[in-house]
């Protein structure tokens, strides 16, 4: 697993000044971590800048790798969106578990075929 990559959104808040509000080096078992925007990063005021440097920075996203949902979820949704198109809706997620305390890869293919409740 350590050939892949685990791409974090933005960074945690409070790195700066050393002590972050969560620590996320448990998802490190699943690829090295990859931090893609700094933790003071808003979109609300250019966000054509941040979509390239997203863009930019997951250029070379594969299925193998995962996406670490944190920050602004403005930013995530955008993240999320660069990575389907570069995959063809096929991505991989972590998601922490406060229960278990640790992080579960969810798969997401957003063309399966499947049934869809009405």
């Amino acid at each position: 697993m350590k050939d892949n990559t685990v791409y974090v959104i933005q960074e945690i808040p409070g790195t700066k000044i050393g002590s972050p509000k969560i620590n996320i080096m448990g998802a490190s078992k699943y690829g090295e971590l990859k931090i893609l925007l700094p933790e003071l990063s808003q979109i609300i005021f250019s966000p054509g800048p941040l979509v390239r440097k997203l863009r930019h920075g997951l250029k070379h996203f594969t299925e193998n790798d995962h996406l670490l949902l944190t920050g602004d979820p403005a930013l995530i949704g955008v993240a999320c969106s660069i990575v389907s198109d570069i995959t063809n809706g096929k991505y991989n997620l972590l998601k922490w578990d406060k229960q278990e305390r640790k992080y579960y890869p969810i798969s997401i293919n957003l063309y399966e075929k499947g049934e869809i409740d009405a």
